[in-house]
């Protein structure tokens, strides 16, 4: 099919990625780490949501269901290593690749913020590599952000020297690229090497400071929404509908707002705000209704019987001569 005269042909994204889920996960007794959970999240699914915005994505490693679409490489031979596992995954990027982002598939707290900086200092700074370094200063080459024909360069050179790239340490090849270093959040490069490690991450997503975001981000997930949530509209008018009306009112109303920013064809975070907006304005009317006489049944508005009503109880029968 050809192009039509004037068609716009969307930009491509700023990197693609590489995700590393091969291994034998030894310190596990062999089991399938990237599909072990974290929140009701592989631990898979978790990195693909932290690079959500690649152009394209390649998980190196055996098949297995995701939340997301991507392409699927396998190292030759299987359980290679990362060096042989990154060279299979370039292989299926394709040629016109720019820049990948490399990522082992069990980081459960890497988030979008760490990706963006990744990719924005290996911009900013024109070198080779930006790799993030850990709280001990450490380079994690797999949390890292390359220019793929450096890559692609010294893969080859090492192949070359070598005689193949299975079993070789990933130091040789990062020991040979002009990179940068960025800091980021303590956790950002924690991985789940043991059980240990696998407990450490499920106890923390539900500690109260970050139980909200860890719920919202899977249930997005779970739907398919890639909505920002604004969560103390949310809340705000969740507390607003619970104690201006009834408690059960909360999760109701912010389910018609999500159903209302959506049936009025809301794209965007501003459709549910001002939804919620006259939701809660809604809310503060009545329960300010509710403190104003005559709210109830037995207030003094309903003192006087309807126009036209005949009175009730004792006496009804009396006459104005009674």
């Amino acid at each position: 099919m050809t192009a039509t005269e004037g068609a716009v042909t969307p930009p491509r994204a700023a990197y693609d990625a590489l995700v590393l889920a091969g291994g034998a996960a030894r310190r596990l007794g062999g089991a399938d780490k990237p599909g072990l959970s974290v929140g009701g999240r592989s631990l898979l699914d978790r990195v693909l949501g932290a690079c959500r915005d690649a152009g394209r994505t390649v998980v190196v490693g055996g098949r297995r269901p995701t939340a997301r679409p991507v392409s699927w490489a396998r190292e030759d031979p299987p359980g290679g290593g990362p060096l042989a596992a990154l060279e299979a995954g370039l292989r299926g990027l394709g040629a016109d690749s720019e820049s990948v982002l490399v990522l082992s598939a069990d980081l459960p707290f890497l988030g979008e913020p760490t990706v963006a900086r990744l990719i924005g200092a290996l911009g900013a700074s024109g070198r080779e590599a930006a790799l993030l370094i850990d709280a001990e200063g450490r380079e994690q080459p797999l949390v890292a952000a390359y220019r793929t024909e450096p890559l692609r360069r010294e893969l080859a050179l090492l192949a070359t020297e070598y005689g193949s790239l299975t079993g070789l340490p990933l130091r040789l090849l990062t020991e040979e690229l002009d990179r940068t270093r960025i800091g980021a959040e303590p956790l950002a490069s924690f991985d789940c090497d043991t059980w240990e490690d696998l407990s450490t991450a499920r106890a923390r997503i539900r500690e109260h400071g970050h139980v909200l975001d860890e719920w919202i981000t899977a249930v997005k997930d779970e739907l398919g929404i890639t909505l920002d949530v604004d969560t103390p509209l949310l809340l705000d008018l969740a507390r607003d509908a619970a104690h201006g009306v009834t408690r059960p009112a909360a999760p109701l109303t912010t389910f018609l707002v999500g159903y209302a920013a959506a049936a009025a064809g809301g794209q965007g975070p501003e459709a549910v705000a001002e939804a919620a907006r006259k939701a809660a304005a809604l809310a503060r009317r009545w329960e300010e209704e509710a403190e104003q006489p005559g709210a109830g049944a037995s207030g003094p508005g309903d003192a006087s019987p309807r126009e036209g009503t005949p009175p009730e109880g004792p006496g009804a029968a009396r006459t104005d001569a009674g």
